[in-house]
């Protein structure tokens, strides 16, 4: 048994203040503190069930379920890959335009997942499509950069430095080729995981990352004073 765990972006090791990311962290916390103490009952009253969606019904879950997690493994993995590719996004689109992005890949996440599978009853819940958007603009904006990566098999851990467009190009494959065997399947969400939320709140952060990034100051020429 193995795998990897992405652990931040080695070609910018002096991270500026990322008060967005830290913030969207805590709050998926805070959260899931929530869920451990309302149960079952917090859960289906939060989250996104598409057939409720599709009739107009609790509309404002398609938000707070990219808050939400099944488990500790679950948002255990999702805070680690949101504070490994999130700072470096969240300076270079500035902290105001990092949080309407990730909400807006957020969104867009759940109208794929909602729209794919539209009578389903099953809940969904994650910052899986969030952070699949904050990737996809990581891939765009940064494709050369290493990612310091701990890769892992059984007891042997061993600290690798893959480029980012390999670990988050690989990442995105899988997500195609299991959401692809869940059509075949007749599951879209095979094992349980929304794998169109995650292609879709991708393909909103590489087709945008670069829009919303911020524009650097113009250079300006001539001699100084």
């Amino acid at each position: 048994m193995g795998g990897l765990i992405p652990l931040g972006d080695a070609s910018r090791p002096e991270r500026q203040a990322s008060a967005i990311t830290v913030t969207i962290i805590v709050v998926n916390v805070l959260v899931f503190l929530l869920e451990l103490q309302g149960g079952n009952h917090f859960v289906y009253a939060w989250s996104a069930v598409p057939y409720r969606i599709v009739h107009g019904h609790r509309d404002i879950t398609l938000l707070t379920s990219m808050f939400m997690h099944a488990g500790f493994l679950h948002i255990i993995g999702n805070m680690i890959y949101l504070w490994a590719f999130g700072p470096a996004i969240e300076q270079a689109m500035g902290s105001f335009r990092f949080l309407l992005f990730y909400l807006a890949g957020g969104l867009v996440a759940m109208f794929a997942q909602v729209a794919a599978d539209p009578f389903s009853h099953i809940p969904v819940l994650g910052a899986s499509g969030a952070i699949a958007a904050v990737m996809g603009a990581f891939i765009v904006i940064y494709p050369t950069d290493r990612i310091r990566t701990a890769l892992w098999f059984l007891f042997f851990i061993r600290i690798a430095y893959i480029p980012a467009v390999l670990l988050i190009g690989v990442w995105i494959l899988i997500q195609f080729f299991s959401a692809s065997a869940g059509m075949v399947a007749g599951s879209l969400q095979t094992g349980g995981v929304a794998y169109l939320a995650h292609i879709g709140g991708f393909i909103f952060g590489a087709v945008t990352g670069r829009i919303w990034r911020r524009r650097p100051p113009p250079q300006t020429w001539g001699y100084p004073n």
